[in-house]
């Protein structure tokens, strides 16, 4: 290697840090926004979530086809609607999803819904059976056409359970698969209502009966908890893009800085051996 071939070395590595700092603060501004989103998506499900549980404490509500359980039946179909990415460089952010597929799924007795073209990638080579693709469309956009097919199928008895799988996003340098069960509802209680919430709880007033204003909640509970599994995805999706685009930057600098020095070696190599020869040819002069 000589000095030419390091000098252009460090311009191409130059510009691709110029690459990906950009690419690093573009993501650092959707990451804010996408963070935020997702903190404020919280709340709103949360009560969504205590307001099912107080009308659900009533025993007239049991009759609700988001409630009924297909466990009886031979049916051991499984639904999963998996949100990955249709973009790369975003360091294990789908890695973690694929890998959870990969170890804690059945794919033969799972079915598939993707949001996202390395879900659906990754799917077909490892034979698993999608049955929709909303990768082409914008995440958010194809949420009503998501729950409208998982809910009519699972209302005919087509799937047992229906799950969404999702990176949960915990902080900017965290985020860890979630694969949690949108239909059949069931509460996940280990003491009664009044107990855990003996402070705020309210009886509510229903009128006529809680059967006609269930169904219409549960709807809009399952589908704002795969509205809140795509914030959280898009929230987590940036942060590992922005972690990823600092890295390669910091690497680049690396590289650029073991460049120069080498660069520098090799140049004040050239200018010594270049002195020595002088010197020689000084001397073998004033010797003849």
């Amino acid at each position: 290697m000589n000095v030419r071939q390091v000098r252009k070395k460090i311009k191409s590595v130059s510009n691709v840090k110029k690459i990906t700092r950009s690419m690093q603060l573009v993501s650092a501004i959707k990451m804010k926004k996408a963070q935020q989103a997702a903190i404020e998506a919280r709340p709103y499900q949360e009560h969504l979530e205590s307001v099912i549980k107080r009308v659900m404490a009533r025993n007239e509500t049991t009759e609700s086809p988001f409630l009924v359980s297909h466990s009886d039946s031979k049916n051991t179909t499984d639904l999963v609607i998996v949100l990955t990415t249709n973009k790369g460089l975003c360091g294990s952010f789908n890695i973690d999803i694929l890998r959870y597929i990969s170890t804690k799924i059945d794919v033969e007795e799972t079915k598939f819904i993707t949001i996202g073209k390395k879900g659906s990638q990754f799917l077909s080579k490892v034979g698993g059976e999608i049955i929709a693709d909303y990768s082409t469309a914008f995440p958010s956009d194809a949420v009503s056409a998501v729950i409208k097919l998982a809910t009519d199928a699972f209302f005919k008895g087509t799937y047992k359970r229906v799950f969404v799988l999702y990176n949960r996003f915990i902080s900017t340098l965290k985020t860890e698969p979630d694969l949690a069960q949108i239909m059949p509802y069931h509460l996940s209680l280990d003491k009664p209502i009044k107990k855990i919430e003996e402070k705020e709880f309210i009886e509510y007033l229903i009128e006529p009966n809680p059967q006609q204003i269930i169904d219409t909640i549960l709807r809009s509970f399952v589908e704002e908890k795969v509205r809140n599994a795509l914030i959280q995805s898009d929230a987590g999706e940036q942060s590992a893009r922005m972690i990823a685009m600092k890295n390669a930057t910091d690497n680049a600098n690396d590289v650029i800085y073991n460049l120069t020095l080498v660069g520098n070696k090799l140049r004040q190599e050239k200018i010594t051996n270049e002195l020595l020869d002088m010197i020689t040819a000084k001397e073998s002069v004033e010797q003849n």
